[in-house]
């Protein structure tokens, strides 16, 4: 191990770990996130979100643009329903996707300047 990543002095600062503790997020908003970050760890989930924050997308159109089956594909916006990141209509025949809310479009956007940025 490096000695840049350990302290070289065992001091506590119990006014930061007080503060940190004091606003700690509840055990069921971390499995909530948790659960957020392990479905968008998919890289199929990745393609469909970043396609649907271009455009409203029938399931026959999000399996042309990835490659899938629409069955693959299906099973795949379940997953994501089930989590809120999209939602869909129904149009006669035709089942339309979006992503979900505002927030959807911010974390996925944020996630990707993120990973852009140098």
């Amino acid at each position: 191990m490096n000695t840049i990543d350990v302290c070289t002095e065992n001091k506590i600062h119990e006014e930061t770990i007080n503060f940190a503790k004091s606003n700690m997020i509840s055990d069921k908003d971390i499995l909530k996130l948790s659960e957020l970050f392990k479905v968008l760890g998919d890289a199929t989930r990745i393609k469909i979100l970043f396609a649907l924050s271009l455009n409203e997308l029938c399931v026959c159109d999000i399996a042309c643009i990835i490659g899938m089956t629409q069955s693959a594909v299906s099973h795949q916006l379940r997953i994501l329903r089930n989590l809120r990141l999209v939602k869909y209509r129904k149009e006669g025949k035709t089942v339309f996707y979006s992503l979900d809310d505002d927030h959807v479009v911010n974390l996925f956007k944020q996630g990707l300047e993120h990973v852009k940025h140098d």
